[in-house]
């Protein structure tokens, strides 16, 4: 689908929209998480919202007319890209390169020089090359959930 930019807004995430980004990652074509599943490990719309108003979970959304397209979300005090997630329609269409961008300046804007992400390791995944592609590189760690670290070295300016 092509998708005019004109039609897109990009904006910092509001945490009275937690329900929304919650129901947005059950429907992702890949590593869908159901409500359920989320629940399961601790993340409610409650609970994101908590972790957004302290400011520990700055995030960006982007919406196409009126509606939630996708969001990034990262952790302020570790510098981890904690979630990216799209509808399938908006796939390949730039929104996530936005969205990772977004989250990174924020985060490099905290001062971290480093930042990582648990990404799986399969290359068939869409995710394995896109971070790469983008200059995301392997660590050799995996996380906690046998995800593949990867990280991202931000060059300082000389």
């Amino acid at each position: 689908m092509t998708i005019s930019p004109a039609s897109l807004s990009f904006h910092a995430a509001q945490a009275d929209d937690t329900a929304a980004f919650i129901a947005l990652r059950g429907k992702t074509r890949q590593n869908a998480i159901s409500s359920e599943r989320l629940a399961e490990v601790g993340i409610t719309a409650d609970t994101w919202a908590r972790m957004m108003r302290s400011g520990s979970l700055p995030g960006y959304v982007c919406q196409r007319g009126g509606q939630l397209a996708g969001y990034c979300f990262g952790e302020r005090d570790t510098g981890e890209i904690v979630v990216l997630a799209l509808l399938p329609e908006y796939e390949g269409s730039g929104i996530g390169k936005t969205l990772l961008e977004l989250v990174m300046a924020e985060l490099r804007a905290q001062g971290h020089p480093r930042l990582f992400l648990g990404c799986s390791s399969d290359p068939a995944s869409r995710s394995h090359g896109f971070y790469r592609h983008l200059g995301w590189t392997a660590t050799g760690e995996t996380d906690q959930y046998g995800d593949e670290v990867l990280e991202f070295m931000f060059k300082t300016d000389t």
